[in-house]
């Protein structure tokens, strides 16, 4: 059995006894499938990130269960039927060990982790590798300016027709 943790999002226009009989529903589906409950957290009703449909709030739950991985999927093809239930995610809760486990593993890391600043930038080395196609300064062309650019009429801008240039202007 794996442990996992489940998010409700419920209609906020639903009444107490309806929004509990939608949690009963769930947490029975996860029983019926050999699972047991760990914990059921209601958080209350919470502002979305986003308007789902035409809400703008929903009722939050959390649930932490314990339930073979095949049985995940009959779970969650029932809550996507459900009207009341807005949104769901499941998501798998991975014991990570103890400290002492987890030395070893961060001893073994590998040191070409010591090419990078902090900060998540790389750090480069100088080197006189001088084979780029790239703009030379002292040669007075540029390879990145396209050729229509190029060809344009003395005091018009590149690619804008004489209206936009009006609209530019004013």
């Amino acid at each position: 059995m794996r442990r996992y943790e489940l998010m409700l999002l419920l209609s906020p226009d639903l009444e107490d006894d309806k929004l509990q009989a939608a949690v009963e529903k769930v947490t029975r589906a996860i029983v019926n499938g050999g699972g047991s409950l760990t914990k059921v957290s209601p958080w209350g009703k919470r502002r979305l990130a986003y308007d789902i449909g035409r809400h703008r709030e929903a009722s939050y739950f959390l649930i932490q269960f314990d339930i073979e991985p095949a049985q995940v999927r009959e779970i969650e093809r029932g809550m996507l039927i459900t009207e009341e239930i807005l949104r769901h995610l499941v998501t798998v809760l991975e014991d990570r060990g103890t400290t002492d486990e987890l030395a070893p593993a961060a001893a073994a890391r590998p040191d070409d982790e010591e090419d990078f600043a902090p900060g998540g930038t790389a750090a480069f080395s100088d080197s006189d590798d001088d084979d780029s196609d790239e703009h030379d300064p002292s040669d007075g062309t540029s390879d990145d300016t396209p050729d229509d650019e190029a060809d344009a009429e003395p005091g018009r801008a590149a690619g804008l027709e004489p209206a936009d240039e009006e609209r530019a202007a004013g």
